[in-house]
């Protein structure tokens, strides 16, 4: 298995650093005081597309051939990474096609179509996505770009915690949100290289946790049925994600989705920013388990803000 180094993940960072912006990181001392530790908010949600996945999906799309990008490329994705493959292909020049789950929040679909790329609609389980993508690309000839079973997705991902180090220095942990485990895989590569007495820790939503499950017992959960409103953590990780974060990540906590929406609505009420649900698992995985940062300097990847404004989970 091609395992990333830090080395391809700063490679990524010089690679797509012409394309993506690169993120404000915000502090707040009310949050500092609530927590008992001080934060760091790496903000992707003011990354391109509203997300982190932008990351990702540049550097993969850099990393093919040209003569590779000619049938387009496609993909299967809940929202962020339709959005950030479809704007990458969008500015290099091919076509994406996206196959998205029929419940796949309005604001994301709209998103998707708003970059040019064409969006088959599917049953929302990972069965109905693979197979409608299949077809298509046995089709079309494009270029499957998976959301996170992907070693250039990963090596993007990574780039966000680089920069986080860079602009804050050292810190005892560094927590992200998991869903396939892309971001956390990257995160953790960066932190462990950059930071090598840094903590890593995963936040999961409770109805979606075959994450946390996985690395407690040590074998993959390789499906689950996830009921969160997380909707950007709802897949399963890989084994190249799994893998990775078997070797870097101290734990990963996992946090109802009561706590998640507090955890959003606290960011938006004193951050005024804009985060989604997914991104908030990480501040509230931290609250959860404040024992475990009492102290301390802590990163939290703010994954993403794109969110359904008629259908807010409050």
């Amino acid at each position: 298995m091609n395992i990333p180094q830090i080395n391809h993940l700063q490679e990524a960072h010089k690679r797509i650093k012409p394309f993506v912006h690169r993120t404000p990181v915000l502090t707040s001392h009310y949050l500092n005081s609530l927590l008992g530790c001080e934060v760091f908010f790496k903000c992707e949600n003011f990354q391109k597309v509203g997300a982190f996945k932008f990351r990702g999906a540049t550097n993969a799309l850099l990393s093919l051939p040209p003569e590779q990008l000619r049938n387009g490329v496609a993909t299967h994705s809940s929202g962020n990474h339709a959005q950030a493959l479809a704007l990458a292909a969008k500015l290099l020049g091919t076509k994406a096609t996206i196959i998205m789950p029929n419940n796949s929040p309005n604001v994301k679909k709209n998103a998707v179509a708003g970059y040019g790329a064409d969006i088959i609609l599917c049953e929302p389980t990972l069965e109905s996505r693979e197979q409608t993508l299949r077809q298509f690309v046995s089709k079309s000839g494009a270029i499957f770009v998976h959301p996170y079973d992907n070693f250039n997705i990963i090596c993007g991902q990574g780039t966000a915690a680089i920069e986080l180090i860079e602009e804050v220095g050292s810190l005892d942990t560094v927590v992200a949100p998991v869903g396939g485990g892309g971001l956390l895989s990257g995160t953790s590569i960066a932190t462990k290289s950059l930071l090598p007495n840094s903590k890593v820790f995963g936040a999961e939503p409770l109805g979606a946790d075959d994450a946390a499950r996985s690395l407690r017992s040590g074998v993959r959960v390789e499906s689950i049925i996830a009921n969160t409103v997380a909707d950007g953590l709802r897949t399963t990780l890989s084994e190249l994600t799994f893998s990775i974060i078997k070797q870097n990540v101290q734990d990963i906590i996992t946090v109802d989705d009561q706590a998640i929406i507090s955890a959003m609505k606290l960011i938006w009420e004193r951050m005024k920013i804009i985060v989604e649900p997914s991104s908030a698992t990480a501040l509230a995985a931290v609250a959860a388990e404040k024992e475990k940062f009492a102290g301390c300097r802590v990163g939290i990847i703010l994954s993403g803000g794109n969110v359904d404004l008629d259908n807010l989970p409050w």
